[in-house]
């Protein structure tokens, strides 16, 4: 009797430790399956990320909208209106008030290239400085810049329309401003093409334009975007394609550079020579970025739209 007893106990135990064994296999396999699904997840969102371009891209990496929400601010917004209004305006006045000294003070013996040279080199420092100090808020400084971020889907495009008034605009101020101390003598700055070249003006204009906004656009998407020397990149291009080109039809790459002085000056007949080919430039410049460096990141969103008083680090 003892003995049954014993062997009856000693078979609940061994069953009762295999109900255990069980139990503790089916709890492991549960956690290895949640633990599959969390690292699915987690691969699916990086994916999901990963394929997530400009605005969009940025929106994500800020923890979503409510994130997102200190770009959306009417401070911001205004704070970028303003950044690009005292770049674009600082340009256009440099140029046109340096052309105006050069005519009226800069001696008899100047000759158009020494004018470009100098026009050139004061337009590329008064860039690099904008840059240095606006950068962090907002450095387009031109419609052609900032139509490509809109492509790239960097920016709304309601906002890519007061960029552009406020381009448009600062520009013109710029150049009537610089009239009104200097007067009108060396037209200003103002870009024009040689009589009767006025489309081979357009084709140099889509190429000088398809470069810058290729380099800003693989600066702004690509590792560099953080270095100190980005602001000297843009202004050697200025400076390196201006005095170059200055002379055949005035190298201007913006069609707001442009504007101003042809504002000012109360000439528009050949404006659409510096309107139709940066934004040509531009176009291409987009298309051949993406194949470069794909779609845009969220830094490069950052440096199209700027960064927050709220966000910005010390």
């Amino acid at each position: 009797m003892q003995s049954l007893k014993g062997e009856q106990a000693g078979a609940g135990q061994e069953d009762l430790a295999r109900k255990e064994d069980l139990a503790g296999q089916a709890e492991m396999a549960g956690k290895e399956e949640i633990a599959g699904k969390e690292e699915m997840a987690g691969k699916e969102e990086m994916v999901r990320k990963a394929e997530l371009a400009g605005k969009a891209a940025l929106i994500a990496s800020v923890g979503g909208q409510r994130g997102y929400a200190d770009w959306t601010n009417p401070e911001h917004r205004l704070r970028r209106l303003l950044s690009e209004f005292i770049g674009m305006a600082g340009l256009t006045f440099v140029l046109s008030g340096g052309a105006a000294i050069l005519a009226r003070y800069g001696g008899r013996g100047l000759q158009p290239w020494d004018t470009v040279l100098v026009l050139s080199a004061v337009s590329a420092l008064w860039l690099v400085v904008a840059v240095y100090f606006l950068g962090d808020i907002s450095a387009h400084f031109n419609p052609a810049t900032t139509l490509a971020f809109a492509l790239r889907r960097d920016m709304d495009w309601v906002m890519v329309g007061a960029y552009w008034v406020v381009q448009f605009a600062a520009a013109a101020c710029g150049s009537l401003l610089a009239r009104g101390f200097f007067g009108p003598a060396g037209h200003l700055a103002a870009t024009m093409p040689k009589p009767g070249q006025s489309w081979q003006a357009a084709g140099f204009e889509v190429i000088i334009t398809f470069g810058l906004v290729l380099m800003i656009l693989n600066m702004a998407n690509g590792p560099k975007l953080n270095g100190p020397f980005i602001p000297l990149a843009v202004g050697a291009y200025i400076m390196a394609w201006g005095t170059m080109g200055g002379p055949f039809e005035g190298a201007s790459m913006n069609p707001a550079r442009s504007f101003g002085p042809d504002v000012a000056i109360g000439n528009l007949s050949t404006w659409w020579v510096y309107l139709i080919g940066p934004t040509v430039g531009a176009v291409i410049a987009v298309g051949v970025a993406y194949v470069l460096r794909g779609p845009a990141k969220a830094q490069e969103a950052s440096a199209a739209e700027g960064t927050p008083l709220n966000r910005a680090t010390t």
